[in-house]
């Protein structure tokens, strides 16, 4: 294989490597607008994108061809326009086709790994070379339920600040509480269940992540492979939210939704979700309550 993306060079490689991308249109940026949503002591950044049509297509075309048999996998034969590069040598940097956020970066296994497999060293590995050379959230979408996409093992990171409108994730200020310290353990202003702790990035590598890691589901019992969850990891902190729905209220949620941001289709989209509440949706995708009806 290539040698990988030599120490400190990967913040210019993500941008070069953008650019390249958005001027021979591989790279499809869907445009949104944000607006604040306060709930619950949160600011909950909230992005209307009227204009899904084109990754719905993709998404539709990729799920028939799966049916039909093929190998429909675009992180096992990624674009070339969208590489960034060899991280390790267990994964690769892509930049997401259809980001939401400038420079969101993929860490996809070289090799097939599911995307319900406990995270091992390696991923720990890669997302820690990805944080030493970009300020970022870091997250894992762990199956479906949990708002996963594509079944082919990988990590996300997307630089912070996340927007103008708040430079560190809206419910970072909530997750920090004083209790909260290296140890594993809660926030008690989260009202769904979570586990977390502080990190010391400076001194930590991809074992101690891992370790870190460990402890997290074995306080929440997340012994088997195939439990769903979503992890969020910046330099600051780390923290493991248990997924029992894929939406709520016909909400839909992936991992960026316990760091404060939403995704919606519209502004009916947008009306449907300010009353129902943002962590009231997070409530519901846990587990903390059930739906009406249900």
């Amino acid at each position: 294989m290539p040698d990988p993306l030599p120490p400190g060079t990967l913040w210019g490689r993500i941008r070069e490597r953008t650019a390249h991308a958005l001027e021979t249109g591989a790279l499809k940026p869907i445009p949104t607008e944000c607006e604040l949503v306060p709930n619950a002591g949160v600011d909950f950044q909230v992005r209307i994108a009227p204009n899904l049509s084109e990754k719905i297509r993709e998404v539709r075309e990729q799920k028939e061809r799966e049916a039909a048999g093929e190998n429909a996998d675009p992180l096992s034969d990624p674009e070339p326009d969208l590489w960034v590069g060899d991280l390790s040598p267990t994964h690769f940097g892509l930049l997401n086709k259809f980001p939401v956020l400038e420079h969101h970066l993929l860490l996809v296994t070289l090799d097939y790994e599911d995307q319900e497999a406990p995270l091992t060293e390696a991923d720990f590995d890669a997302l820690h070379r990805a944080l030493t050379e970009m300020d970022g959230l870091a997250f894992y979408n762990a199956g479906k339920t949990a708002g996963a996409s594509q079944g082919h093992k990988h990590l996300q990171v997307v630089p912070l600040p996340l927007g103008t409108e708040h430079p560190r994730p809206p419910m970072e200020e909530l997750l920090l509480s004083p209790e909260l310290g290296r140890a594993a353990g809660t926030s008690s202003h989260l009202p769904f269940p979570h586990t977390a702790c502080r990190l010391d990035f400076a001194t930590a590598d991809g074992r101690t992540l891992l370790g870190r890691y460990k402890s997290l589901r074995q306080v929440l019992g997340l012994s088997k492979g195939e439990t769903p969850y979503n992890l969020l990891v910046t330099r600051d902190w780390m923290m493991l939210v248990p997924r029992t729905r894929e939406r709520f209220q016909g909400i839909m949620i992936n991992a960026l939704g316990f760091a404060g941001g939403f995704l919606v289709r519209d502004r009916d989209d947008l009306d449907h979700l300010r009353q129902t509440g943002p962590m009231r949706v997070l409530q519901g995708v846990t587990g903390a309550i059930r739906e009406q009806g249900a």
